[in-house]
C-alpha cells in the first residue's frame, strides 16, 4: 500500500503538477534550510508529502520553527545576540532589530531582474517604497495581499467582537449595535446556560493579554469610536485636509470600555484567568466550545479552533464564531470592516538572512512560491487527492477532502502551505478559481455546519464581513499607521515613549479590569500613562502622517 502511495505522489509530481520541472532532481541535491517566525505556529511532520514535492521541485526543504516558551522580543533578542540565524526569518516586531544588526539581505537587486518577476509583482513601486530602510528593501509582508489588488474573500480576517452562533440562535438572531448590547446578550444567555452538554463550564467572555497579543484587550476603543484599525493611534478626519493624530488610550470611550469590562468581571462573566493565561491555554479554551465571546483577530484563532470544532463535530453544536462590530453608542459610524481592500503592513515580513550561503537560490525559492501551479499545490493540494476540477475548470472538494484538511494529523503529514512565505488571496491567474480555497464561494458554504448556515441565512448574509454592518470608505495613504509604530525602538524619544506606553498598558489594563474601585484604578493608570510622555510618540506619528500627506 505504501509503495502505491509513493507511486501516486510521484505521478502527481510528473503529470498533475505540470511545471514541476525539478521532479527529476536527486534526493541528495536537496538543501535543508530553516525558517523561524517570531510567533506561534504548528510544525509539520518530517517527510510531509507536499513538502517533499516542493523540495524535489526547488531543491530546498524548509524546516519551519515557531515561538516556544519565549516572547517574540526574547526570541529575536537571542538570535541577534548569538548571530545564529536561519536562512529565512520573519522577525515580526523585531524585524527592525535584525536589520540594524546587519543580518538581512537586501531585495533590491533581485526585484530588478526579470527572473524574479513574481516577487516584483507582489507590490506596486509605491508600495515597495514603503518597505525601504535607508533606501533598501529587506523583507516583504505576505498577508492581506490579493492578486492584482482584487480581494474576493467571503471571510473576515481582522478584529471583531466574536460570538458563537448558538447564542445568536437562542436570542432569535438579534441586531447588536453597541458594546452594551453585546454584553447584555452574553449575560442573558449565560443566565440560562451555565454549562455545555458535556458538563464543560461556560465562559461568557475571555480576553488575551499575553505578549504582543494584548491587542485583544487594548485596542478596541478605536473601533468603538468608529475608526478603522490604524492600530496605535486614531487618525481623526473631521478636517479632511488636516488629519490629526488622536490617542485612543485616553478617550472617554476608552474609559467607558474598560469600565464595562470591569463590570463584566464583577458579575462573574469574565474568565478569571484572562490576565495570566498563555496563548496556548486561550486556544485550548476556545477549542472546547466553552467560550461564548471574545475580541480578537480572526487570523489569531480561527484556523486552529475551527479545525478542532470540525474534527470533534463541535461545529454541529453551534460553537462557531461570527464577527460583530459594535460601537460605544448607537448610530455611530462603524469602520470595523473598511471594505474589500488589502492592508499594507510594511513593518515586517519574510526575509533572507546573511546566514544563507546561496541567497540567489533563496530568492528563486521565494519567487517560485508565487507560480500558479506551486500556489495551487500549497493551498489547494494535489489534484485528484485534495481537490477536483469540474468540466468548467473550477476547483472543488468533496466533503471527505474537506474533512481531511480539517484533521490536524492529515495536515501535519500531507499539507505544506509555507504560510509565512509569499502568497496571494483573490482570484487565480486563470480568472476562474481563487488563490485559496477559503475564498471560493462553493467551498466557503460547503464547509459549514448547519448552525452556521442557519445563522447566515437568518441575517441574509453571504460573507462574514457583512455581520459587522460596517460603512465602507476610502482609507488614506497612511493606513495603517501601526506600520510606522511597530518597529520603533528606544533610540529615539518617540521610541522610548512607545515602549513605556506598551509596558504600562500591559501592567495596568488587567488591573483596572479586576479593580474593586474602578475610578481610583483608572486615575492611577492615567497618571502612570502620562509619565510615559505619550506626547513624544504622538508628535512622531503626527509628523509621519504630515510627511506622508505632503509626499
Amino acid at each position: 500500500m505504501k509503495s502505491k502511495k509513493i507511486f501516486a505522489l510521484t505521478m502527481a509530481c510528473m503529470m498533475g503538477l505540470g511545471a514541476f520541472a525539478g521532479c527529476a532532481k536527486k534526493k541528495d541535491e536537496i538543501l535543508n534550510w530553516n525558517f523561524f517566525a517570531a510567533m506561534h505556529g504548528s510544525e509539520i511532520n518530517d517527510g510531509n508529502e507536499i513538502q517533499e514535492l516542493i523540495a524535489k521541485d526547488t531543491g530546498i526543504r524548509v524546516k519551519e520553527t515557531w515561538l516556544a516558551g519565549q516572547t517574540s522580543a526574547e526570541a529575536i533578542g537571542s538570535i541577534v545576540a548569538s548571530g545564529e540565524l536561519p536562512e529565512f526569518i520573519d522577525g515580526g516586531d523585531g524585524s527592525e532589530e535584525l536589520y540594524k544588526a546587519g543580518y538581512l539581505v537586501a531585495w533590491d537587486d533581485y526585484l530588478a531582474k526579470p527572473e524574479f518577476a513574481n516577487l516584483k509583482e507582489m507590490y506596486s513601486d509605491k508600495e515597495w517604497e514603503m518597505f525601504k530602510h535607508e533606501g533598501h528593501i529587506y523583507w516583504a509582508n505576505v498577508f492581506q495581499n490579493s492578486y492584482q489588488g482584487k480581494p474576493v474573500s467571503h471571510g473576515f480576517n481582522d478584529e471583531a467582537f466574536w460570538i458563537q452562533v448558538r447564542v445568536l440562535e437562542w436570542a432569535n438572531y438579534p441586531t447588536i449595535d453597541t458594546l452594551d448590547d453585546y454584553f447584555k446578550l452574553l449575560e442573558d444567555y449565560y443566565a440560562e446556560n451555565k454549562t455545555n452538554a458535556d458538563g464543560t463550564k461556560i465562559i461568557p467572555y475571555t480576553c488575551l493579554c499575553e505578549d504582543w497579543r494584548y491587542f485583544c484587550i487594548e485596542n478596541a476603543p478605536q473601533f468603538l469610536d468608529g475608526y478603522p484599525n490604524d492600530g496605535s493611534v486614531i487618525v481623526n478626519l473631521d478636517d479632511p485636509n488636516n488629519p490629526k493624530i488622536v490617542d485612543y488610550n485616553t478617550t472617554p470611550t476608552a474609559k467607558r470600555y474598560f469600565a464595562k469590562l470591569n463590570e463584566v468581571y464583577k458579575k462573574g462573566m469574565m474568565d478569571p484567568e484572562f490576565a495570566i493565561q498563555t496563548y496556548d491555554e486561550y486556544m485550548a479554551k476556545l477549542s472546547t466550545g466553552a467560550v461564548l465571546g471574545m475580541c480578537d483577530q480572526w487570523w489569531d484563532f480561527a484556523g486552529t479552533v475551527n479545525d478542532n470544532f470540525k474534527a470533534n463535530k463541535l461545529d454541529e453544536k453551534g460553537y462557531n464564531y461570527v464577527p460583530l462590530g459594535p460601537t460605544i453608542d448607537k448610530g455611530m459610524t462603524n469602520r470595523w470592516y473598511i471594505g474589500a481592500t488589502d492592508t499594507l503592513n510594511s513593518a515586517s515580513g519574510i526575509a533572507v538572512t546573511t546566514s544563507c550561503k546561496d541567497p540567489d537560490k533563496a530568492f528563486k525559492f521565494l519567487n517560485r512560491m508565487l507560480d500558479q501551479d506551486m500556489h495551487n499545490l500549497r493551498f489547494w493540494g494535489i489534484e485528484g487527492t485534495d481537490y477536483l476540477v469540474d468540466e468548467n475548470g473550477i476547483f472543488y472538494r468533496t466533503q471527505e477532502m474537506r474533512d481531511k484538511w480539517a484533521d490536524s494529523n492529515y495536515t501535519k503529514s500531507h499539507c505544506c502551505m509555507y504560510a509565512y512565505f509569499p502568497q496571494y488571496g483573490g482570484m487565480s491567474r486563470d480568472g476562474k478559481n481563487t488563490m485559496q480555497p477559503g475564498d471560493s464561494t462553493s467551498e466557503f458554504f460547503a464547509g459549514m455546519a448547519d448552525p452556521l448556515v442557519k445563522c447566515f441565512k437568518a441575517y441574509g448574509y453571504d460573507s462574514y464581513n457583512q455581520f459587522l454592518r460596517s460603512t465602507d470608505g476610502i482609507v488614506g495613504i497612511w493606513y495603517p499607521m501601526y506600520q510606522f509604530s511597530n518597529n520603533l525602538k528606544t533610540d529615539t524619544d518617540a521610541g522610548v515613549a512607545w515602549t513605556k506606553m506598551g509596558e504600562t498598558k500591559h501592567t495596568w489594563l488587567p488591573q483596572i479590569v479586576v479593580a474593586d474601585d474602578f475610578e481610583s484604578a483608572w486615575n492611577e493608570y492615567m497618571a502612570a500613562y502620562a509619565d510615559c510622555k505619550p506626547e513624544e510618540f504622538l508628535k512622531y506619528m503626527q509628523d509621519t502622517l504630515d510627511n506622508l500627506i505632503k509626499s
